[in-house]
């Protein structure tokens, strides 16, 4: 039940976001009460950042503004650059910003070559990174420590580039967005050979003039010659980076990977619409036709919105053969009476995403994506993971689509919040797991 003063909040950052008054309060009491209950764990996991760090950084942010913001983050990141620069010259390689402007393969392979030694700081850190990783990996391997050092403030750099570019669609945070991908760019091309995959960045021309970005991998020994894939996508203003580097984990799980960022935001220029499942067909036929790829085992992962996405096209397309689908909005969470307590950024971002002029004809659109329609034609097998208490979206979305769908399974876990952020070493091993039991043929099971 929701207490009362989690209402007051609610209703305090409403009345914020209709009177477009967020900003002045930003700058007396700081963002934090103006952003999703989320948002410090998401770039404290995937960054390996400690809690109480992260929290005081975003406590001397005092606004949203696109140039402010944007200013404030990107000097932090650059004193991870710094320190990653200091480390790369002890290690012989070029500084940041010429690897970045480099096209020279054996210049990229030397800098693999000097990081490997640390690779496990990038392979191995899972959807919960640990803020104390590094300092036990370098007491562990004094030999490795620069590399581990260089790598880590690489890492770091392209996470605070990530804060700086979020939630996306401003210049400045475009910009930030541009850094953070082609540092993510560097560290996982670079590094794809200690880790026995290849990843390679491929772009695919979609339906509506869009370019869909994304990181296919396969194992370097694939053992067969045709690989089942799964395609993941994460949320609206979620990077690939973010996606990617928890998932690499699973690098062994015997399936190929197609990480791509939803429709709707950072790159891309159509808005989000029903239509937008074209897109998503687009990429599974591309998969589908690459010839390591067996195209009767595709399956999907979604993460928030783009479980949306997940749960629609195991219900319209008939090459996806299993999903998973965690966090999903499906009819509930598109109602007015769920968007209450939605920040002003986060309704600027859906008004942008969905390319309204108003929040009314915003409302309107999102009503159009309802799924109710299509949950008794998934007849596919289909994980459905949530927290038990998503103060996000409706967690009742996720139960309704179990309750549809004919072949589905529902985890919510308790006290969890959106996407069951806090089991996320278990849902993503949960997941990858029922993946493999419904694509990977004469394979054990464990993940």
């Amino acid at each position: 039940m929701t207490s009362l003063s989690a209402w007051a909040k609610k209703v305090l950052v409403s009345a914020c976001a209709l009177t477009r008054t967020t900003e002045y309060a930003t700058r007396r009491v700081g963002p934090a009460p103006f952003l999703p209950a989320l948002f410090v764990d998401r770039f404290t996991h995937l960054g390996g950042i400690a809690d109480e760090e992260f929290r005081a950084q975003l406590d001397g942010c005092r606004s949203f503004d696109d140039a402010r913001w944007t200013t404030y983050w990107q000097a932090i990141a650059e004193r991870h650059v710094a320190r990653a620069n200091q480390a790369l010259a002890q290690l012989g390689v070029a500084g940041t910003d010429e690897l970045l402007a480099t096209a020279d393969s054996g210049i990229r392979e030397e800098l693999g070559a000097r990081l490997s030694p640390a690779v496990s700081v990038l392979a191995d850190r899972g959807p919960v990174a640990d803020p104390d990783a590094v300092a036990k990996f370098c007491a562990e391997h004094p030999d490795a420590a620069q590399s581990a050092d260089a790598l880590d403030g690489l890492i770091k750099a392209m996470v605070y580039e990530f804060v700086a570019a979020w939630p996306g669609w401003t210049p400045s945070r475009l910009t930030a967005y541009e850094r953070s991908h082609r540092l993510a760019e560097l560290v996982l091309t670079c590094l794809a050979p200690a880790m026995d995959v290849s990843i390679e960045p491929v772009r695919i021309p979609v339906p509506g003039g869009d370019v869909v970005r994304g990181y296919l991998t396969f194992p370097l020994d694939p053992g067969a010659a045709e690989m089942p894939i799964v395609l993941c996508s994460n949320g609206l203003e979620g990077t690939l980076a973010e996606l990617m580097l928890p998932m690499l984990t699973h690098r062994h799980a015997g399936m190929a990977l197609f990480v791509m960022e939803m429709p709707g935001t950072y790159s891309y220029r159509q808005p989000v619409s029903p239509d937008t499942e074209r897109v998503y067909s687009a990429v599974v036929e591309y998969l589908a036709a690459d010839p390591r790829v067996d195209s009767d085992r595709i399956g999907m992962l979604g993460v928030s919105f783009g479980a949306y996405w997940a749960t629609r096209m195991a219900a319209v397309d008939p090459q996806i053969s299993v999903a998973v689908a965690n966090g999903a909005p499906a009819y509930r969470s598109f109602t007015s009476a769920a968007a209450l307590g939605l920040p002003e950024i986060m309704v600027s971002t859906l008004r942008n995403a969905t390319g309204s002029a108003s929040i009314h004809e915003m409302a309107g659109k999102l009503r159009k994506l309802s799924l109710a329609h299509l949950y008794r034609h998934i007849d596919v097998p289909l994980l459905v993971i949530n927290g038990a208490n998503d103060t996000l979206l409706s967690t009742q979305d996720s139960i309704d689509i179990a309750i549809g769908a004919s072949e589905a399974q529902l985890v919510l876990y308790a006290d969890d919040d959106h996407c069951a952020m806090g089991h996320g070493e278990q849902w993503s091993a949960l997941s990858v797991r029922f993946l493999r039991e419904h694509l990977v043929v004469g394979q054990s099971v464990g993940c």
